[in-house]
C-alpha cells in the first residue's frame, strides 16, 4: 500500500499530488536544467512536451511557453519573455564605442586646459618682460588723436648690455648715451597700413618741453636735426618733437637698441635679404656681395647702419624699412610662432631689450609686427617723408605741402595717394 495520497502515481505526477484541496503554492516554480531531454528538468518526458518552436527562430530565441499554457497563472521563472537569457542583445560594441568617445573627449579635455595654461603663462612671462619705460603723459600739448594706431618705432645706438667684445663685433664704438639711429611712423589702420621713415638728418623746430626726469621747463631749441631731440631728453622729446613738426598724434613707442636687434635677428635663424649690389663699409661693418643671402644679427645690424656707403640717408632709411619688414614677416610666421624652440628664445631676445610707453599691450606690440609683416606681403605702403631739399648743416628739410596732405590722410584713416621723392 502506498502511503502517498492520491496525487502520485507510478509514471506520471502533477508535482503536487492531486486531490489537495488548498490552493498551489504561489511561490512554486518548476525547475529548469539546460540539456534535459523535455526542456523542463529532464525527467524523461513526465512532464508535456514544450510546443514546438516557431519556423525561423534560432535556439537562442524560443520562446517559453505561457504560463496559462502550462497551467501555472502565477508562474514567474527569472526570464524576460522572448528570450532565454537577458534580453537577447549583445551592447559590448556600444559600450566600447562609448568608452573610446569618453576617453577621447577626456583627452581633448585635457589637452585644451594644458593649451590654455601654457598661453596664459606665455603672456603673462612675456608681459613680464616688456620695458614700459616711456611716459607719454609727460608730452606737451599733444595734437588729437586721429583714426587708426600711430606708432613710433625707433632704433637706437644703445649700447646697454654690450660687452667690449660686442662692440668690437658689432662696430659699435664706446659712445657714451643714446642716439637714434633711425625713426619710423608705422600707421595701422583700415585702408592698410603705411611706413614712414624720418631721415636722422631731417631739419625740424625742437619746440619747448618739460624735463621728462626733473618736469622743468625747457625753451624752444629751434631749428636742428630731427635726432638731436632724443639726444637733448629722450623718448619724451623725440615724441614731442615728431608731434609738434607733423601734427600727427603718437599712440605708441617702441625702441630697440643695437644688441637687443642683434640678438633678434640671431634668435630667428637670421633673415633672409636681396642685397640689391656690392656693399663694403669700415664704419659699420658691412661686407655683402650682391644677391639673396641670409644675414645674422651681426650681418643685420652692419646692414641697416650702413651710411657713408649708401650715399645718403635717404637710402638707408630705405634698407632699414626692407628689413624691418622682412624681419617682422619671419618672426610672425607659423614656423616661429607655433615652434616653442624659435617662439621662446625670440621672444625673449627682443622683450629684454625692447623699451615701450607706458600703455603698451602685448597685444599692440603684436599688431605693429603684423603691420610691418603687411606692408612686405604689399597690404600696406612704405615710404621716406617728403623731402624738399637740402637744409643748413648736411640737413634734409621736409616738402611741408606733402607733408600735411600725408598727415591728413594718415589722421582720416584714408588710403595714402602722396608720393616720396
Amino acid at each position: 500500500m502506498s502511503d502517498w495520497r492520491d496525487g502520485w502515481t507510478g509514471n506520471s505526477r502533477d508535482g503536487y499530488g492531486r486531490g489537495g484541496a488548498g490552493p498551489r503554492p504561489e511561490s512554486a516554480r518548476a525547475m529548469r536544467q539546460r540539456g534535459g531531454g523535455d526542456g523542463y528538468g529532464g525527467y524523461g518526458g513526465r512532464y508535456p512536451s514544450e510546443p514546438p518552436m516557431p519556423p525561423g527562430m534560432s535556439p537562442r530565441r524560443a520562446a517559453v511557453p505561457s504560463q496559462q499554457s502550462r497551467g501555472y497563472d502565477d508562474y514567474d521563472d527569472g526570464y524576460g519573455q522572448g528570450q532565454v537569457y537577458g534580453d537577447g542583445y549583445d551592447d559590448g560594441p556600444y559600450d566600447r564605442r562609448g568608452g573610446r568617445g569618453r576617453r577621447f573627449k577626456n583627452i581633448a579635455l585635457t589637452l585644451i586646459v594644458v593649451l590654455l595654461v601654457v598661453l596664459i603663462g606665455t603672456y603673462f612671462w612675456a608681459d613680464s618682460k616688456l620695458r614700459r619705460e616711456v611716459d607719454l603723459s609727460k608730452v606737451d600739448e599733444r595734437p588729437e588723436t586721429g583714426e587708426g594706431t600711430t606708432y613710433l618705432i625707433v632704433g637706437s645706438d644703445s649700447r646697454d648690455g654690450l660687452t667690449a667684445e660686442d662692440k668690437k663685433s658689432l662696430h659699435t664704438g664706446s659712445a657714451a648715451g643714446k642716439r637714434t639711429d633711425s625713426m619710423i611712423i608705422l600707421h595701422v589702420g583700415s585702408n592698410g597700413n603705411t611706413m614712414v621713415s624720418l631721415p636722422r638728418d631731417s631739419w625740424v623746430t625742437i619746440p619747448s618741453f618739460h624735463g621728462s626726469e626733473s618736469g622743468k621747463a625747457f625753451p624752444a631749441r629751434g631749428g636742428n636735426k630731427l635726432n638731436a631731440a632724443y639726444s637733448i631728453d629722450g623718448a619724451p622729446l623725440l615724441v614731442r618733437t615728431v608731434e609738434f613738426n607733423t601734427g600727427l598724434h603718437i599712440d605708441h613707442y617702441a625702441e630697440i637698441g643695437f644688441g637687443g636687434f642683434a640678438k633678434i635677428v640671431d634668435a630667428v635663424g637670421g633673415v633672409e635679404m636681396n642685397i640689391p649690389r656690392d656693399i663694403k663699409d669700415k664704419d659699420s661693418g658691412a661686407d655683402f656681395k650682391k644677391g639673396t643671402q641670409t644675414l645674422n644679427g651681426e650681418q643685420a645690424l652692419a646692414f641697416v647702419r650702413n651710411r657713408k656707403e649708401a650715399g645718403s640717408d635717404l637710402e638707408r632709411t630705405k634698407n632699414q624699412q626692407k628689413f624691418l619688414s622682412a624681419l617682422a614677416s619671419q618672426t610672425a610666421n607659423p614656423g616661429t610662432v607655433l615652434n616653442p624652440f624659435k617662439l621662446y628664445p625670440t621672444m625673449g631676445a627682443g622683450l629684454d631689450t625692447l623699451v615701450v610707453d607706458k600703455e603698451m599691450s602685448l597685444f599692440d606690440l603684436a599688431e605693429m609686427f603684423w603691420a610691418m609683416k603687411g606692408v612686405t606681403g604689399g597690404e600696406g605702403k612704405s615710404m621716406n617723408m617728403p623731402i624738399a631739399g637740402p637744409a643748413p648743416a648736411g640737413s634734409l628739410k621736409w616738402d611741408m605741402t606733402r607733408v600735411k596732405q600725408l598727415v591728413q590722410q594718415l589722421k582720416n584713416d584714408e588710403p595714402v595717394t602722396v608720393q616720396e621723392d
